[in-house]
């Protein structure tokens, strides 16, 4: 049974030419799975009936299985989703004035062991495949607009979209599993799937920069860059990969990129930690940064975890480093923590590909009551996107 929640349009029209079937056909089929968010055949009426009953036979629409769907007292709402073999990913939206935004996760924990981040500590189970990632965006969808896509398939017009901006910034790293990521960024941006724009859906890194530039060439997007230190010496600490693809390399990749970017500017996230990386020297050496690739700062006060050697940066620690960069002329933004209670502010997801998500899928499985756990993820900004 194939599920066609793996394919892209240009896997989907291929799959339906090896069935025999006209082109036309994968595009009305990506139209009802997408941007009505429909998983019923039966329901696609402007399908032939042959083709109905050949897709019930030899096809399915199968999302990851939500296991618990909580909500904070700010309107953050938290996924959690069963990606098999004791696996769970989580994903998060937060609706704001004007937009909502998804923010979706590509891995199953996280081999880059960022020091900071709850993700890197749990280590790496797998890469998602097509259908997990954007299967994240066709739940969440549903979820979040269920009686206007109930309506929407009845009537065969399309709901309202809940979401209006989708960020790569849950758990994993994007560009590690790049194929399957630009997949489903490709169907996020497809006119007869989600038709979101490209300046609407932005992808993070850490800084893997071969992969930098390959998605400068197939797929460009917004692009969100995992900073977090202000030179070599610190960011190789906090951020591994840097020892790998220094800050020189780093910025000069982001310059590359910028030429077919639909931004012209690149997003530096840079979590702050107290005593670490958040003194007026470190903020005047990010001014030398912005002096060399046209940027963006979003700071984003760090969020413990258990086990952390890190604290947040003091509050009037962080309003200083950002006047700081806003003196300097540098577009300065600081993120309004957001999911706390829910355990899904920036940070925080932790996805537990160990025994103890084994446990809560036990727990669930067995109908017991219990908290979904706590979750991980790189600790990006996912608020502050630009409409």
């Amino acid at each position: 049974m194939q599920n066609l929640l793996d394919f892209d349009s240009i896997g989907l029209h291929a799959w339906f030419a090896a069935q025999g079937e006209k082109p036309f056909r994968a595009r009305q089929v990506l139209r009802w799975i997408h941007r009505y968010g429909e998983s019923n055949f039966t329901a696609m009426t402007d399908l032939a009936k042959s083709l109905r009953e050949k897709l019930l036979s030899s096809a399915a629409v199968v999302p990851p299985r939500l296991i618990s769907d909580r909500y904070s007292e700010d309107g953050t709402r938290k996924f959690l989703l069963d990606v098999g073999g004791g696996n769970a990913v989580e994903t998060v939206f937060i609706p704001e004035e004007g937009r909502g935004t998804l923010c979706v996760s590509t891995q199953a924990g996280c081999a880059l062991e960022c020091s900071f981040c709850a993700t890197g500590k749990q280590g790496f189970s797998r890469n998602l495949g097509i259908a997990e990632i954007v299967g994240q965006l066709w739940l969440a969808e549903r979820a979040l607009k269920a009686p206007a896509v109930e309506a929407g398939c009845a009537g065969g017009k399309e709901p309202d979209r809940a979401i209006s901006n989708v960020v790569l910034m849950g758990m994993g790293e994007p560009l590690a599993n790049f194929d399957n990521s630009v997949a489903a960024v490709r169907l996020m941006l497809d006119d007869n799937a989600y038709g979101l724009s490209r300046r609407r859906v932005t992808i993070s890194t850490s800084g893997l920069v071969p992969a930098i530039d390959r998605l400068r060439e197939e797929c460009p997007v917004a692009l969100a860059v995992s900073l977090h230190a202000p030179n070599d010496a610190l960011r190789d600490e906090l951020v591994p990969i840097n020892r790998k693809y220094p800050l020189a390399a780093l910025l000069a990749a982001c310059n590359r990129y910028l030429e077919k970017a639909p931004r012209d500017f690149v997003t530096f996230e840079y979590v702050m930690i107290d005593g670490v990386n958040d003194s007026d020297a470190h903020a005047r050496q990010l001014l030398a940064i912005a002096k060399e690739v046209s940027c963006k700062f979003n700071l984003i006060p760090f969020n413990p975890f258990h086990g952390s050697k890190y604290r947040r940066s003091r509050s009037e620690r962080v309003v200083r480093f950002a006047e700081i960069l806003l003196s300097g002329g540098v577009v300065t933004t600081t993120r309004k923590t957001r999911g706390d209670d829910i355990a899904a502010a920036c940070g925080q997801l932790a996805g537990q590909v160990s025994a103890r998500t084994r446990g809560h899928l036990g727990r669930e499985r067995r109908g017991e009551e219990g908290s979904a756990p706590v979750s991980a993820c790189h600790a990006f900004d996912i608020s502050e996107v630009d409409a």
